[in-house]
C-alpha cells in the first residue's frame, strides 16, 4: 500500500531507502527542537518574552510533525517542515518589541496572529496561484540577500550568546580573550566539532555538535567543584553562564511539556492592526521566498524537475502554508520547507515516505524535554548551532548581481542593515526602498513591479510610525 501510494517503484527506491533518508533528514534539522524554544522563550538571550520554554517546545515538535506529514501525504514529497531559522529571529527582535511599543499588554501574542495571518494569506494565494506574481515582484539579488543578511545576524548573536564578543562603549563590540572561560571551552568543543562533521558531509553535524557540546558542559559542570581552587576560584570562571545558570537534567523522559500557556493564545485583532501589517508582509515574503528555493533546490536535487517546473508545486505550497497556520495556532513561529531536507534526498529519498518518517521522530521527541530544557536554556551549548548555519546562508550572496548597481546596492544595504541594527526589518526596509528607488530613477522603473511599490510606501510608512516609537 505504501508503495503504491508514494510510487516507490516509479522513483527508484524502496522502503528501506526512504525510512532511512527520512532518519538523516530528522538528524540534520532536530537541532530546531533546542534552539527554537530557546528563541522564542528569550532565554537564548538571557531576557524573558513572555512564552513559555516547555510550551514552545512542544509546539515546535507538534507543528514540524503536523506540516511534515501534510507535505508528506499531500505534497508527496521528501521535504520536512519545522520552524525556520530567521523567522523565529525575526519574531522575537522585530514582531514582538514592534507591538509591545504599540502598548499591547501581551505582545508575543500579537506576533503570534501575525504569523497566522501570514500564513492564511500564504494559503490563499498558493489556492488561487497568485504566487508566481508575488514570485517575480522582488528581484533575485534581494531574495538572496535577505537569506545572507540573516544568515550574518544569526551568526553574530551566537558568538555574543557564546561570550566571544562582548559590548564594548568605545568600539560598540569586542573579543574575549578570556579563552579558560568553561563558555567558549564549550562553544569552540561544539563549533568545531559541527564544522568538522559538515566538512565531512556527515548527516546530522549541527545536532551532533549540539550533543557533543552539551555532554562537556555536563562533564566540566560535575568537574567544577573537584578542581584545583586555583582555577574554579578564578572569577572568570564563577561569573560564566555554566556554574551560574546550567543545571543537570534529574531525568531523560517525561510526559511532553503543556502547551496551554501558548496555544491558541494567538491575538488575531492586534495582528491587523495598522502597526502590525509591515511585520505581516515580511512574515509572508519570508515564509514563500523559503519555500521557493527549497522546493526548485531539493527538486533539482532529488531528479524531481520536469522542464524547469515541479509538479504538484501547489500541494506543496499549500502544506507549506497550512504547516505555518497550525503552527502559530500551536504557539510557533513560521513554518517552512527545510534545506537540510536535501541530506535525506542524498540519502536516496525521493517521496513523501522520507517526509513522513521524519514527522514521526518529531513526535518521538516529544518525551525527551528534560534534555531538550537542559540544553536549550545554556547559550554556550546551542550557540555553534548559530554560527554554522549562519555561515551555510551566506553562500546566498553568490547570486547577487554585483554588475548591476541597482541590484547590487540594495543587495549590500539588506546585508549590511541586518547585522548592524540588530533587527530584520529594518535592514529589509533600506534594502527594499533603496532597490525601488534606484530603478523608479535610475530610468528603470519597468523593472520594477506594482507589487514592490506597495512594499515600498508600507516600509516607509513603517519607518515613520513604526521604527520612529521603537526609538
Amino acid at each position: 500500500m505504501l508503495s503504491r501510494y508514494f510510487g516507490f517503484a516509479e522513483n527508484g527506491t524502496n522502503l528501506r531507502t526512504e525510512v532511512f533518508a527520512g532518519l538523516t533528514t530528522f538528524l540534520t534539522m532536530a537541532y530546531i527542537i533546542f534552539v527554537q524554544p530557546a528563541v522564542l522563550s528569550g532565554s537564548m538571550f538571557g531576557m524573558k518574552t513572555g512564552m513559555d520554554f516547555g510550551a514552545v517546545t512542544t509546539a515546535t515538535c507538534l507543528a514540524a510533525a503536523l506540516a511534515t506529514a501534510i507535505m508528506a501525504l499531500y505534497g508527496r514529497y521528501p521535504i520536512a517542515q519545522a520552524p525556520g531559522m530567521g523567522q523565529n529571529f525575526f519574531f522575537v527582535f522585530s514582531a514582538i518589541p514592534a507591538a509591545a511599543a504599540a502598548g499591547f499588554a501581551n505582545p508575543w501574542s500579537v506576533a503570534l496572529g501575525a504569523v497566522f495571518i501570514s500564513g492564511v494569506l500564504f494559503l490563499i494565494l498558493s489556492v488561487i496561484g497568485a504566487r508566481e506574481a508575488i514570485m517575480n515582484a522582488t528581484s533575485a539579488s534581494l531574495q538572496s540577500s535577505i537569506t545572507a543578511g540573516i544568515g550574518l545576524l544569526i551568526a553574530f548573536i551566537g558568538l555574543q550568546n557564546a561570550g566571544l564578543i562582548l559590548k564594548d562603549p568605545g568600539t560598540a563590540v569586542k573579543l574575549n580573550t578570556h579563552f579558560s572561560s568553561p563558555d567558549l571551552i564549550v562553544f569552540f568543543f561544539g563549533l568545531l566539532l559541527m564544522a568538522v562533521l559538515r566538512a565531512r558531509n556527515k548527516p546530522g553535524a549541527v545536532l551532533m555538535g549540539i550533543i557533543g557540546a552539551a555532554i562537556l558542559a555536563v562533564l566540566l559542570k560535575v568537574a567544577l567543584p573537584v578542581l584545583p581552587a586555583s582555577w574554579t576560584g578564578s572569577k572568570i570562571v564563577q561569573d560564566s553562564s555554566l556554574v551560574k545558570q546550567f543545571s543537570l537534567a534529574t531525568s531523560f523522559f517525561s510526559a511532553p511539556p503543556s502547551l496551554a500557556p501558548t496555544a491558541f493564545k494567538l491575538d488575531l485583532v492586534g495582528a491587523l492592526s495598522p502597526t502590525m501589517w509591515p511585520f505581516i508582509i515580511v512574515f509572508l515574503f519570508m515564509v514563500f521566498f523559503d519555500t521557493v528555493g527549497t522546493l526548485v533546490g531539493v527538486g533539482n536535487q532529488a531528479g524531481l524537475m520536469r522542464e524547469g517546473k515541479l509538479p504538484r508545486a501547489k500541494q506543496a505550497f499549500v502544506s507549506d502554508a497550512l504547516g505555518t497556520v497550525a503552527g502559530a495556532a500551536l504557539g510557533t513561529s513560521t513554518v517552512t520547507s527545510f534545506i537540510e531536507s536535501a541530506a535525506g534526498v542524498e540519502q536516496g529519498g525521493r517521496t513523501g515516505m522520507t517526509a513522513l518518517t521524519a514527522a514521526l521522530l518529531f513526535l518521538a521527541a516529544l518525551f525527551f524535554s528534560p534534555i531538550i530544557a537542559m540544553v536549550g536554556s545554556y547559550p554556550a551549548v546551542t550557540a555553534p548551532a548559530l554560527v554554522l548555519v549562519g555561515s551555510m546562508m551566506m553562500r546566498n550572496v553568490l547570486k547577487i548581481k554585483w554588475d548591476d548597481f541597482t541590484e547590487a546596492f540594495p543587495a549590500f544595504l539588506v546585508l549590511l542593515g541586518i547585522p548592524l541594527t540588530y533587527s530584520i526589518a529594518d535592514g529589509l526596509a533600506l534594502g527594499f526602498i533603496s532597490h525601488t528607488l534606484l530603478k523608479l530613477f535610475g530610468g528603470r522603473r519597468h523593472e520594477v513591479r506594482w507589487f514592490m511599490y506597495l512594499i515600498t510606501v508600507l516600509l516607509i510608512v513603517y519607518f515613520i510610525y513604526v521604527r520612529a516609537r521603537l526609538g
